[in-house]
């Protein structure tokens, strides 16, 4: 499958396309799944991304996040947005993701508007994984060809979603292997990493890491004092005050989707521990080769986001394309 590439560094310099190939031609996923069924569904979800982002830039992170939670479960299933029933346990509640993941209020929306025009035809699993990119270009980020015709699960699986997806204060080995778990290598795993550009963090996950090494990894810099000072006076020490503040993950160009964040970890000024750890963990010297390149290179860290987004988004539930639906409501099962 042959993908085409288009990146924005900035609003007014284009720079010319890139083609390169994807792995899993044996997918049962296609280009023009929808070409009889919903021709518009890619222009109907673009227009509705774009009032979403304009309304609050923020909504493309979140969008990108419920995606990348969503193919660390099961696969890109759509598990993630299934609430919880009597008969249902769903993942909203598991650790990683209560109290921080969102945007299931924008699936619904843009749900609601693509069943008035194709009821019962577009999966919600394929929604968020085209929203997804409609957002991260929206911010200024890279173009990709998604493949569509996932399935719908009608499971979900709270145990996974405790312990498939990365934490903040994980280690690095510890996360390479869970990107390893989902068939994705470091490049990819580094490459993924970067979509934090646009993200904000919750205080309860950088208080250990501003209170812990951040002085050590920005060997004291008088600017990164000033930046940590700032830091820890939006997140106190002590744990339950201000659990819920947030800032932004790349506190330079926090709006738009850039390579900053990997000049944040070369400074040693990463907010997560996680993020942190691929540039300065004494077991990431491929890692801080690859961080180091993407710093000085935005077209290669663009042209692999683009890689990889595409190749997670192929991570499939074997059992929901077998006997997936395409759910009336992203929030529940069809009855």
């Amino acid at each position: 499958m042959k993908l085409l590439l288009m990146i924005f560094i900035t609003h007014a310099i284009f720079i010319p396309c890139f083609s390169f190939d994807v792995p899993g031609n044996d997918l049962p996923l296609t280009l023009d799944y929808y070409k009889s069924t919903c021709p518009n569904v890619f222009d109907v979800i673009k227009k509705e991304m774009e009032c979403i982002v304009k309304e609050d830039p923020r909504n493309a992170a979140i969008i990108i996040r419920l995606h990348f939670h969503d193919c660390f479960v099961q696969g890109c299933d759509g598990s993630v947005l299934l609430d919880e029933t009597e008969t249902l346990q769903g993942e909203k509640k598991a650790s990683p993701n209560i109290n921080s993941l969102k945007g299931y209020k924008i699936v619904d929306r843009i749900k609601n508007i693509i069943e008035s025009e194709c009821p019962g035809v577009v999966s919600c699993a394929d929604l968020l994984t085209i929203s997804a990119r409609d957002a991260t270009i929206m911010v200024g980020g890279p173009y990709w060809d998604v493949p569509v015709g996932r399935k719908d699960s009608k499971t979900a699986s709270y145990e996974l979603a405790t312990t498939n997806l990365p934490t903040p204060e994980e280690g690095l080995v510890s996360i390479i292997s869970k990107f390893y778990y989902q068939g994705l290598s470091v490049e990819d795993m580094v490459a993924l990493v970067g979509a934090h550009t646009i993200g904000k963090a919750q205080c309860r996950n950088f208080r250990s890491r501003i209170y812990g090494d951040f002085r050590v990894t920005s060997a004291l810099n008088p600017v990164s004092e000033t930046y940590l000072a700032s830091l820890r006076e939006l997140c106190p020490e002590r744990s339950g005050e201000g659990d819920s503040n947030v800032t932004a993950m790349d506190n330079v160009t926090p709006n738009l989707f850039d390579n900053s964040i990997y000049h944040t970890l070369l400074k040693g000024e990463g907010l997560l521990n996680s993020d942190q750890e691929m540039y300065t963990s004494m077991f990431g010297i491929q890692t801080r080769k690859i961080v180091s390149k993407y710093a000085e290179d935005p077209v290669a860290f663009f042209e692999q986001f683009a890689k990889s987004m595409v190749k997670m988004g192929n991570i499939l539930n074997s059992k929901s394309l077998v006997d997936g639906e395409v759910r009336r409501n992203c929030r529940f099962v069809n009855t």
